[in-house]
């Protein structure tokens, strides 16, 4: 069986899709890979023939098998390593990393991946706070993490990961300084539907859209 990078990029879409605790249906994979419904059709067909995914003929709802699973595991995690070491190799700002690495982490060869291990180890988060595995919305919660929205007024926190498959976005948070391991506090939640906050001593204004793809971990009185 060849695996091709169109079959190495819907393997990861749907472990990332499941990581951000969405249900992956064949609309969920149209929009996270921008491509159409007749693509996804034929791409899962072919899929689901070389036993990488399962779908459900009840609603549709879309698996990885074992094999499928352990491609997708294996792109995330160099996906992971490229980013790090863009960043911290070559001083790339976070938030670039992430298309650069989508394009560069099919290329990565077993042995490359082990210097990348030697060098940069795998204990650290990547420039956008996530871990080395998939790390659900559930995992966060379970770390006492929170959703910047969610967060009441008066409470102090450190970003600790941000959605990085939106290159807008993240130069918008980089312009707030809104990254991990910013110090934040709210100040107020505002009747048009922004916060606003005191980032690193700065006072800026975000929209709910956005605070609900900030993870923080909040202060402990």
């Amino acid at each position: 069986m060849r695996i091709t990078i169109s079959k190495e990029n819907y393997l990861k879409a749907i472990a990332e899709a499941e990581g951000e605790g969405e249900a992956v249906i064949a609309a969920t994979l149209a929009r996270w890979l921008n491509v159409s419904a007749s693509a996804v059709t034929m791409a899962t067909k072919r899929l689901k023939r070389d036993g990488l995914i399962r779908i459900n003929p009840g609603d549709g709802h879309i698996a990885l098998t074992m094999e499928g699973r352990e491609i997708a595991d294996r792109l995330l995690y160099r996906h992971y390593l490229i980013e790090r070491m863009l960043t911290e190799v070559f001083g790339m700002e976070w938030y670039k990393v992430h298309e650069e690495a989508e394009q560069l982490e099919h290329a990565v060869s077993g042995d490359f991946e082990r210097k990348l291990i030697e060098k940069l180890g795998t204990s650290a988060a990547c420039p956008h706070g996530s871990r080395v595995k998939a790390d659900t919305p559930a995992d966060r919660r379970q770390r006492g993490w929170q959703l910047l929205g969610e967060l009441p007024v008066e409470t102090q926190g450190t970003v600790a990961s941000v959605f990085e498959r939106d290159r807008q976005l993240l130069i918008y948070l980089d312009e707030l300084g809104l990254k991990p391991g910013a110090r934040l506090r709210v100040e107020a939640k505002n009747y048009d539907e922004t916060l606003s906050l005191r980032v690193e001593g700065r006072l800026v204004q975000l929209g709910n859209a956005a605070a609900g793809r900030v993870w923080v971990k909040p202060q402990v009185a």
